[in-house]
């Protein structure tokens, strides 16, 4: 295997819980909280919001996002895909953890996902028993097994079906035992602004990715192509509320374009660069995806 390019010493936590946390790429936990809010909002108006199945379906959505982490940790880590990384450092290949213990740290994670999907299984029925096992099962196949999912250009796929569609309106159901065609409506904000910030990662990576053979969409189809997915991502995003706004004539549905001068900054960015400076690219979009969801999630329970 090539040699992995050395991060900076000062970019690398000094104790072995700082390395820990890094593993578990604290900036994409968002990813996992914010459709469960949304969809418990959607709940909460409807009258069909349940505290504890709530908790439960955070807690299960941060699992299986941390253990996704660290078995793309692992997996790109044993395929070369971190051997001229540009982005943040991965605990793998920066020689911090071994690859033994990430793997198993993620198989303790599923452990933990597993844990709380029984009790959401109690709750909801068999559709929450398939949605886990889904869930589980496309976490692991985004950089492992015999057909990764994020080096065969399907990783925006697998973002906005499992982070946006299946994780709103899971939540729903577990909580109002239904999937009206509200929820996944109301996902379709969610998904994108997710799927955005995967889209940001792909383009930063798209030269060292397509070194090694990950053929993402940026690889696949170029850097014109993967602006244009990024500016389409937002603008759904943003579309969706007006349309909500006038379908339900609710006006408190126009509350997530309070957050759009947050997407001025990471827009500017992807339109205009390359390379390592897209790292500020992928913080803004998780703090607008961050922003949008708040006021989303405010509107729809209101």
């Amino acid at each position: 295997m090539s040699q992995v390019a050395s991060p900076s010493p000062s970019s690398l936590p000094a104790s072995r819980a700082g390395a820990w946390l890094l593993a578990t790429r604290p900036r994409t936990l968002v990813a996992g909280a914010v459709p469960v809010l949304v969809g418990t909002a959607l709940a909460a108006h409807q009258g069909g919001a349940r505290a504890m199945p709530a908790l439960a379906a955070l807690l299960g959505a941060v699992f299986i996002q941390i253990g996704t982490n660290l078995v793309n940790d692992y997996y790109d880590f044993k395929k070369g895909a971190d051997r001229e990384r540009v982005g943040e450092a991965r605990v793998t290949s920066a020689g911090l953890i071994a690859p033994e213990q990430v793997i198993a740290a993620a198989g303790f994670t599923a452990l933990l996902a597993i844990g709380v999907g029984l009790y959401l299984a109690s709750v909801g029925g068999w559709p929450i028993v398939a949605i886990g096992v889904a869930s589980l099962i496309a976490g692991f196949a985004y950089t492992g097994g015999p057909f990764p999912l994020g080096y065969h250009g399907l990783g925006d796929l697998f973002v906005f079906v499992f982070f946006g569609l299946v994780a709103v309106g899971g939540t729903y159901f577990v909580q109002a035992g239904a999937w009206p065609l509200m929820a996944i409506i109301a996902a379709i904000p969610v998904g994108t602004i997710g799927t955005a910030i995967i889209v940001v990662n792909n383009l930063r990576d798209h030269e060292s990715d397509a070194k090694v053979g990950k053929r993402t969409l940026a690889v696949r189809f170029g850097v014109a192509f993967t602006r244009a997915e990024y500016v389409t991502l937002l603008a759904l995003a943003f579309a969706t509320p007006v349309v909500l706004a006038v379908l339900d004539e609710r006006p408190f549905m126009l509350l997530p374009l309070l957050s759009a001068p947050l997407a001025i900054a990471p827009l500017k960015l992807v339109l205009r660069e390359q390379g390592r400076p897209l790292d500020r690219g992928l913080a803004l979009t998780a703090r607008l995806q961050a922003a949008f969801g708040l006021l989303f999630a405010l509107g729809l329970w209101l």
